[in-house]
């Protein structure tokens, strides 16, 4: 590997323009190389912005594909994972974004082209790339001993008076808290608890899910996740319980852009190394397995 990535980006939304350009673009060590975007004007624009190409259109897929090392995704899930799996037969690294699919049969087809391709892939969970959450994730996994734990992702996207770019995102509307959230808390607490081995889900006010999770280690957790809480009432938290006392996740998770330059770290370092990352598209395959098993219990599909 030389000392440059050329890395692409596919997408040109907020989350795009607000975290995965500007860390791309910045990187000593990165080539921003194009931005591709279902909209031409804004992959043109954020292009611009960072002194790249823009790409679009299906043959522009393929040339970003083809112009790269490997690809960033800033784009629906299940827009996501289909071009997950092109990108990784034409050769290219992936970075994903959280979560790989809202389908466990997309998910997994994005597995094996990455085992198939044996390319390197890496999912940005936002809290296993923020300093401070990555160090206490770290931690609360070495000290063990956890009986239970209590996580509640509440954000306010959908209420009323409430001002977020995401808020016109149409798979959060369809699909909810659950799969927007829900990837954040399984992202803490599996590496802390272990795998999910039985779980039951409801459905709460609005979009709100509620999920009692047993864990591998024996420990269980609540969790609620939802986007529609009001202004008040939303908020992040995560509680251990154990025999060493309590332990609380930090507050904030840091800028999102410091975070996503350490992903790149990490994906450059799988590249070098050929080290499976913890954070793979196969931990991401496992998340999509546990929000769509806790999907269908919501709906009464389960029971």
């Amino acid at each position: 590997m030389t000392k440059h990535l050329r890395i692409g980006l596919l997408g040109a939304g907020p989350w795009a323009a607000m975290t995965q350009a500007p860390a791309l673009s910045g990187h000593p060590d990165v080539v921003l190389g194009g931005v591709w975007g279902r909209r031409p004007e804004a992959a043109a624009a954020l292009a611009d912005a960072h002194g790249t190409t823009a790409f679009t259109g299906e043959d522009g897929i393929d040339a970003l594909f083809a112009s790269n090392d490997a690809i960033a995704f800033a784009v629906p899930p299940d827009v996501q994972a289909p071009l997950a799996a092109r990108a990784a037969a034409a050769g290219c690294h992936l970075l994903l974004d959280k979560p790989v699919a809202t389908t466990v049969a997309a998910a997994r087809d994005a597995v094996n082209a990455v085992e198939e391709a044996k390319v390197a892939s890496v999912v940005f969970c936002t809290l296993r790339f923020s300093t401070d959450t990555a160090r206490w994730i770290a931690e609360q996994a070495a000290v063990g001993g956890w009986f239970t734990a209590h996580a509640q992702w509440l954000g306010a996207l959908f209420s009323p008076g409430a001002e977020s770019p995401f808020a016109a995102s149409p798979w959060r509307r369809e699909k909810g808290g659950l799969w927007d959230v829900g990837p954040h808390a399984l992202s803490a607490l599996l590496p802390v608890l272990g795998d999910v081995v039985e779980l039951t889900a409801a459905r709460g006010p609005s979009d709100t899910t509620h999920m009692v999770l047993r864990h591998a280690s024996g420990a269980s957790s609540t969790v609620t996740l939802g986007l529609a809480a009001p202004l008040n009432a939303a908020g992040v938290s995560l509680v251990l319980l154990g025999e060493h006392g309590k332990a609380e996740l930090p507050d904030g998770w840091g800028n999102p852009v410091d975070s996503f330059r350490t992903a790149v770290n990490e994906l450059m370092g799988v590249v070098r190394t050929g080290r499976p990352h913890p954070c793979d598209v196969r931990f991401g395959l496992r998340i999509t397995e546990i929000l769509a098993e806790a999907e269908r219990k919501a709906s009464g599909a389960g029971r």
